[in-house]
This record gives C-alpha cells, sequence and structure tokens, in this order.
C-alpha cells in the first residue's frame, strides 16, 4: 500500500484516520470499527463494502500499528487529521 495515498484516504463516514490491515489486506478505520477491502490494490471506500470488526480487532489492531512505529517517529494516532 503506497503511503502517501493512506496519508490522503480518510473514512468516508467519519473522515478519521485509517490503518492498514495486512492480512487479508484492508484500511481500517478505529471510530466506526469497520474494514474496508482493497482489491487488486484498490480500496475499495464504499461502507456497504465494509466488514464490521469486533472492538477486540480493532485494539488488537491498534496495539500491532503502535508498538511497530520506530522510536524516531512519532506514533500513529488514530483519528488524528
Amino acid at each position: 500500500m503506497d503511503p502517501q495515498l493512506l496519508d490522503v484516504l480518510v473514512c468516508p463516514l467519519c473522515k478519521g484516520k485509517l490503518l492498514v490491515r495486512k492480512q487479508p489486506l484492508a484500511l481500517v478505520c478505529p471510530f466506526d470499527r469497520l474494514a474496508y477491502p482493497v482489491r487488486d490494490g484498490i480500496p475499495v471506500m464504499l461502507a456497504e463494502e465494509a466488514e464490521p470488526l469486533s472492538e477486540a480487532e480493532v485494539a488488537a489492531l491498534k496495539k500491532g500499528v503502535a508498538s511497530a512505529a520506530p522510536p524516531s517517529e512519532p506514533r500513529p494516532e488514530a483519528g488524528a487529521l
């Protein structure tokens, strides 16, 4: 997933920042708890195509993203614009 694309894409419902789920590849809105699929490298940003996620799934994803950030970079904040 192109990092520059991630900088401009937001959740179509709440306009919040998206996280990347690697397996299966999707863009996740932690606020709405929805995973938008990525098909053939193209994010499908339609609410009706999104997969609902549990709070536990979102928490695990946030933990993985936060722990993967190098110490020299600030940790990504969910929903920050």
